[in-house]
């Protein structure tokens, strides 16, 4: 339905007569007829009937006034939003796990950046578990990262971003030397590449290969994740990442997965914010755009 005949019928019942109505918006009287008659026809049921001399609401015609009440406060709200956006100069303090930040993020930043030029985003790659006390302590205003830290109970409100799936990978000679990392009691000599304790890949993949009761040479922490993948493909060692973060080296053939009993562990992203934040437009504006689906 065209928005202009609710503003009409909302100047019709605010004025009390089409003619009225006409005047106020500069319609021909004929205008604000066919425009109605096109409201009920959509509506299906009939909203005006003449009483004398006289326009009056029906019984549905008067039902009908707080919805287009409502619909047109709404349309406003989004405007106002618009201009809010369009005005605001402010700061968002944001923390981004490192693997969306490098992979999931940039298109998102982007399209922000052409929706609110004046705002000033100071972002930080950041521990998953950090993003979440900083949240719950007021440090961030905004924290993008892995649900499965947990431990945050109703302090943060969360939205999910998407789930995906971890995978170990390696290079094709790597895999070749080292295929089976399924079979336990074994000790394999190979080095597991991957960033900090507090790691959510590494504390998955540690625990895994501790119950599997699977030895490895050592692990290399680095905190780069391009880095990683380098090491990987030179057969330095082997990683567990999240898949999309890997799909490039996969799809050239400079990595290959190796399988595991881990084939079905995905980790879900959210984007997150403290219950207790006002939420403006500037802050919705970019978790609208996180969660867009």
């Amino acid at each position: 339905m065209d928005f202009k005949y609710l503003y009409t019928f909302k100047t019709i019942v605010e004025e009390g007569s089409f003619i009225k109505a006409a005047a106020k918006l500069n319609y021909t009287q004929s205008t604000i007829t066919f425009q109605m008659g096109q409201m009920e026809q959509e509506l299906s049921t009939k909203l005006f009937e003449k009483i004398g001399r006289r326009m009056m609401l029906t019984k549905a015609g008067k039902q009908l006034v707080p919805y287009v009440n409502d619909v047109l406060t709404s349309v406003n709200k989004m405007r106002y939003f618009e201009n809010d956006l369009a005005e605001c100069q402010g700061d968002l303090q944001i923390g981004i796990a490192e693997t969306q930040l490098c992979y999931k993020m940039p298109p998102i930043l982007k399209e922000f950046h052409q929706q609110a030029p004046n705002a000033r985003l100071f972002l930080r790659s950041m521990n998953c578990y950090d993003i979440r006390d900083e949240l719950i302590n007021g440090t961030l205003d905004i924290g993008v990262f892995y649900e499965n830290v947990s431990g945050y109970g109703s302090n943060l409100i969360t939205i999910p971003m998407g789930t995906f799936p971890i995978i170990l990978v390696a290079s094709p000679e790597t895999k070749k030397r080292f295929p089976d990392f399924i079979t336990p009691d074994q000790q394999i000599p190979i080095s597991f590449i991957i960033n900090e304790p507090n790691s959510i890949f590494r504390q998955l993949f540690e625990r895994y290969i501790r119950e599997k009761s699977i030895l490895l040479d050592h692990t290399i922490e680095l905190w780069s994740i391009p880095t990683i993948k380098n090491l990987v493909k030179s057969s330095v060692g082997i990683s567990f990442l999240p898949k999309f973060s890997v799909q490039e080296e996969l799809d050239r053939g400079e990595l290959v997965e190796i399988p595991t009993d881990l084939s079905n562990v995905q980790v879900t992203a959210v984007c997150g914010y403290h219950k207790n934040k006002w939420i403006s437009p500037l802050m919705q504006a970019f978790i609208d755009l996180c969660t867009a689906k």
